[in-house]
């Protein structure tokens, strides 16, 4: 994507995005996706990754841990991250509040805001101008108001969409006695960085636990409250039931509340676990 959801394979946004850079012409070729970057870093095919307001378990891999372990991972952050814990570099970059910057909507609408705080931290697109510099490459964003020239100047962007990305379907597991296909996603409220330190916006957080159709509550002998053992490839998780009208041999956890984090199964989203009545012994 080019900037205000230009297509990179749109001949007219190529032209005019290289024409507000500078540049004679924009490449041609496709970059990786999340996957593919998390891929090739994981393979050693990639080197090196800069990472920026990244969580770990927020992605769909469940190799993103072995793509940063592998790498030399330069992070830009200001708080202890997962992505922070593999980082050979930490360049700590302002929060919101410390700087100015600007918002897309969903429809397109560019919405800015200032710096509420006055401090001497530097901004993200700062941080990578200067990283850019070390690398003997020119960005132009050595201040808000280059960037925001830069992105008035190409104005919004009214030529067709990029296509929505296709995804393959997947065929579902077989399941025998005992296992079932893991579901899950994310509460609103959960152990997520930006609410730590709230232990009372915390404590309204939905409770976890382990949703089961009735006929797959009924196959392995339990009932509403009882506890069963959700384990996958690396780990375990263990959780009252909630009985659920959904669909049989599948289980369906909170991604990342207390007392669940599906990322220590080592099992992603579609894929089997074992369930078994009881507690992790």
């Amino acid at each position: 994507m080019l900037p205000g959801g230009r297509s990179l394979d749109n001949i007219t946004a190529r032209d005019e995005v290289a024409r507000a850079w500078g540049m004679s012409g924009l490449p041609t070729d496709l970059g990786h996706d999340s996957a593919g970057i998390v891929a090739n870093a994981a393979s050693g095919k990639i080197a090196a990754l800069v990472v920026g307001g990244v969580d770990l378990d927020d992605l769909a891999d469940p190799h993103a841990h072995d793509a940063l372990r592998a790498a030399f991972v330069v992070s830009l952050d200001y708080r202890p991250s997962s992505a922070t814990a593999y980082a050979d570099v930490i360049l700590p970059i302002a929060p919101h509040a410390e700087k100015a910057g600007s918002f897309v909507d969903w429809e397109g609408r560019v919405r800015t805001f200032e710096a509420a705080l006055e401090t001497n931290a530097l901004s993200d697109y700062r941080v990578l101008d200067l990283l850019a510099a070390e690398l003997d490459h020119f960005l132009g964003a050595r201040s808000l108001g280059q960037v925001r020239a830069e992105m008035s100047g190409l104005g919004a962007w009214s030529g067709p969409r990029a296509v929505r990305p296709q995804a393959a379907r997947a065929d579902v597991p077989t399941t025998s006695p005992g296992q079932f296909v893991l579901a899950s996603w994310h509460h609103l409220l959960d152990k997520g960085s930006l609410q730590d330190g709230e232990p009372f916006l915390a404590g309204t957080a939905p409770a976890a636990v382990a949703r089961l159709s009735p006929a797959g509550a009924a196959g392995l002998g339990v009932i509403d409250g009882d506890v069963v053992t959700v384990t996958g490839a690396h780990g375990s998780i263990s959780l009252p039931v909630a009985i659920t009208e959904m669909v049989d041999n599948v289980v369906w956890l909170p991604t990342n509340s207390t007392g669940s984090r599906v990322a220590t199964l080592g099992t992603g989203t579609g894929q089997l676990v074992t369930v078994t009545p009881g507690g992790a012994s």
